[in-house]
């Protein structure tokens, strides 16, 4: 149990949920509710597809290329770092749409980079790397598929978020999120450098 809501926890700030809100509202401000409801099922079920690929090709894509798990938990938590300093300073590259249908949106740019970026990527990866067994990989992987479907109700619910907070609201929301990113890229660093020299 404590596995399942640590890894929920984690992924769900890691997918920097309220800034993939702010993108959702921006991308679909001329859409009606029913597009938004469409766009965001299709986005929950791109992620969850994408995310299980990462997850449990992980260790075969680090033997082929002969990368260390440390090595690229150090990597993974500076794109992180970098992806939290963006949010916390409100300048994370926002998505032009132009007058493409929003369906077309769903896969890219919506699920990647903006859900999962290069930051989740390299999360998803070293956490396939580091499950131990069959257990705690099915454990992970529910807890992965959790988070990305808590995401997706708050994408299926926006235009009714939008009307409780406001987009003012959903900037301090993204900024605090930010900082929890900070704290957790950080972390995943000092333990790559621990383990890399043994200490």
């Amino acid at each position: 149990m404590d596995l399942f809501i640590s890894t929920f926890l984690k992924m769900f700030f890691i997918m920097t949920p309220f800034f993939v809100l702010s993108v959702f509202l921006t991308v679909t401000n001329e859409a009606t509710i029913k597009q938004r409801k469409a766009l965001a099922i299709k986005v929950t079920i791109s992620v969850v597809v994408a995310s299980m690929i990462l997850l449990f090709f992980g260790k075969n894509i680090f033997s082929i290329f002969g990368i260390t798990l440390d090595a690229f938990r150090i990597g993974a938590g500076a794109l992180l770092f970098i992806t939290a300093v963006e949010l916390v300073k409100g300048n994370k590259d926002s998505t032009k749409v132009g007058d493409k249908d929003i369906s077309q949106l769903a896969v890219v740019p919506l699920s990647i980079p903006v859900t999962i970026g290069p930051g989740t990527i390299g999360i998803l990866l070293v956490m396939g790397a580091t499950f131990e067994n069959t257990s705690s990989m099915l454990v992970g992987s529910l807890a992965l598929i959790s988070a990305v479907l808590v995401i997706g109700i708050m994408l299926y619910s926006s235009s009714f978020i939008e009307k409780i907070i406001g987009k003012h609201g959903l900037l301090v929301i993204s900024k605090i999120t930010g900082l929890f990113l900070a704290a957790l890229s950080a972390q995943i660093v000092f333990t790559g450098i621990k383990n890399f020299l043994g200490l």
